[in-house]
């Protein structure tokens, strides 16, 4: 590796000519049980475990993994947490995310995440004191009722991209504020919460909306839709998504109900969705819609994760727009709980400042000349740049950052649960040969994306993708001079059916099918460090960081690319040492 800035990274090694780093990022892979998977002679021989020697329902447990079981196996393996307070989350009752596991990881400190930052500016009033609410909300039209203040959003208590309480609160303010009108756009969850649970939150909105409501308060659903089909698209994947939502917020075009629970209970009967799948709906008296959006309306986009907000603020706000024809563009006063993109400045007015990650790992290496890779593909691209990087968008030297995204399937994920594992492994196999990078990461997302969709034997099948991937990167790795980091962002494809929080055992529908979950999980990653041997010194883990986290990854590929970490870095998880003479 190439010499280094001693202001910012202190080399403690000498170079190792072709030496590689590469961390591979398993989405969505937790180790729910892991003792079953680790110790399971059964699963040595076919990959399928007895429904005695693992959660049933747990797709990781269940999938042909030889790879990863000898991993788990090595004395260079342990778990990390990524969830709760290792990530930033409020309590340790969060549940990870790809968005603040990147973050984590790429920025080897704990930042307070977006959730935690949005209750603290509620709980003490700063967001309602700042510019924006004042901008958007105390507006005389909006106290004569001559227009109206929207809020739009993900409506549930995931806490991975809004969380309800949060619009409670926002609504609670306006009334007091003495708005007069005001509409929401709601998106149903099924994946951060249970697939079935819209009619659940419905009746807390419903128990909400009678409580605040009044005669100088009008407060109702104008439109909404399931957050995979409708608006909440991510890295441009599929725009007809944000455009159904666009036409169903903005213009009030869509199939028309009397209420959103209305909607629901039919559209589900219909053709038997899940909530994330919803279509577009629109709620309309008279055959009117009760909600489009006009122009002077102020518009508040309350999810607090940026990934799936960018693209419909971008949608609502920009004057040359070309993703989709906009029958209408009314010019609105716009804002997004916070700042999605802080490079782009998307959007201008946010109520929340996110966190100000610095001195993220890409950077540091990119000050001291070493070449970076990143991998994966287009539902993860954001995840190994953006996030990683600390929500910044771009690069820090393009002369030495190669980025690669491998287009996404745009079909459901449980249709093809291999998705873009082969092809990420080929690229990253190629670059490995090529020594075209000193330090790299990748993302398969399949134990994520297929894990949401709540198709076990799909769940499977995708770790089982991930396990073959895996394994031909690990035989290069011994024949390119690589070492390899093996961990996961959360959890996911490891719990697919709920479990019963004190007995934890599968929880049944009235049908005898298990009760699906589509949300990511509490279960602790994965973390094995492979091929070690290559720097001709002892590796062992630490025993003495029992709580270690996503953030101490940064410092441990530090470490074993014979730097030293930032003194306020989360500490390595490794103890090098020269061999002792025989």
């Amino acid at each position: 590796m190439s010499s280094t800035n001693f202001n910012q990274l202190k080399r403690i090694s000498p170079l190792i000519p072709d030496l590689k780093i590469l961390t591979i990022v398993m989405d969505g892979v937790g180790l729910t049980n892991i003792q079953a998977n680790i110790t399971s002679e059964l699963k040595k021989q076919n990959g399928i475990l007895p429904s005695e020697a693992f959660h049933v329902g747990n797709a990781v447990n269940a999938a042909y993994t030889p790879n990863l079981s000898s991993l788990f196996s090595s004395p260079l393996f342990r778990t990390i947490k990524a969830h709760g307070l290792a990530v930033g989350l409020p309590s340790d009752d969060d549940m990870g995310n790809s968005e603040v596991g990147h973050n984590a990881l790429g920025a080897g400190r704990v930042f307070a995440q977006g959730a935690k930052l949005v209750n603290a500016a509620i709980e003490s009033g700063e967001l309602f004191e700042g510019n924006t609410w004042k901008k958007l909300v105390l507006r005389p039209e909006l106290k004569s009722g001559q227009n109206t203040l929207h809020f739009c959003g993900l409506f549930s208590d995931g806490n991975v991209h809004s969380h309800m309480e949060h619009l409670f609160s926002l609504i609670r303010k306006a009334k007091k504020e003495a708005v007069k009108k005001v509409r929401l756009h709601l998106l149903l969850d099924g994946r951060d919460v249970g697939p079935l649970t819209a009619t659940e939150y419905i009746a807390k909105l419903q128990s909400f909306l009678s409580e605040i409501g009044g005669d100088h308060f009008d407060c109702k659903v104008a439109s909404g839709g399931g957050r995979t089909f409708v608006t909440m698209d991510r890295y441009e994947s599929d725009w007809s998504i944000v455009e159904r939502g666009y036409q169903a917020h903005v213009l009030g075009e869509g199939r028309q109900f009397s209420s959103i629970l209305e909607a629901v209970e039919v559209l589900r009967r219909e053709k038997n969705y899940f909530d994330q799948d919803l279509p577009p709906f629109v709620i309309a008296e008279n055959n009117k819609p009760v909600g489009t959006v006009e122009d002077n309306d102020s518009f508040v986009f309350f999810n607090f994760r940026g990934d799936r907000a960018i693209e419909i603020t971008r949608a609502l706000t920009e004057e040359n727009f070309s993703a989709f024809q906009r029958k209408r563009f009314p010019k609105i006063y716009f804002a997004g709980m916070m700042q999605y993109d802080g490079d782009l400045k998307l959007p201008e007015l946010f109520l929340v400042s996110p966190p100000a990650i610095d001195n993220t790992l890409t950077e540091l290496l990119s000050n001291a000349n070493v070449k970076q890779f990143a991998c994966s593909e287009t539902q993860k691209y954001g995840h190994v740049t953006y996030f990683w990087n600390g929500n910044r968008s771009g690069k820090f030297n393009s002369s030495l950052e190669n980025y690669l995204e491998i287009p996404s399937d745009l079909i459901p994920f449980q249709e093809r649960p291999w998705m873009k594992s082969a092809e990420i492994a080929d690229e990253t196999i190629k670059q490995m040969y090529n020594n075209s990078f000193e330090i790299g990461r990748i993302n398969f997302a399949n134990g994520d994306m297929v894990g949401h969709s709540g198709h076990f034997a799909s769940a499977v099948l995708s770790v089982a993708a991930v396990d073959l991937a895996l394994g031909r990167i690990m035989q290069a790795a011994k024949e390119t001079k690589t070492i390899l980091i093996i961990v996961a962002d959360h959890g996911n494809a490891d719990e697919m059916y709920e479990l019963d929080k004190k007995s934890k055992k599968v929880v049944y529908e009235k049908n005898g099918q298990p009760k699906l979950k589509t949300s990511h999980t509490l279960a602790p990653v994965p973390c094995a460090i492979y091929n070690a041997e290559v720097l001709d010194k002892s590796v062992s883990l630490r025993e003495d960081l029992p709580d270690a986290g996503l953030a101490n990854i940064a410092a441990t590929i530090l470490h074993l690319a014979g730097f030293d970490a930032p003194a306020n870095y989360e500490p390595s998880l490794l103890i090098i040492e020269e061999k002792k003479k025989k």
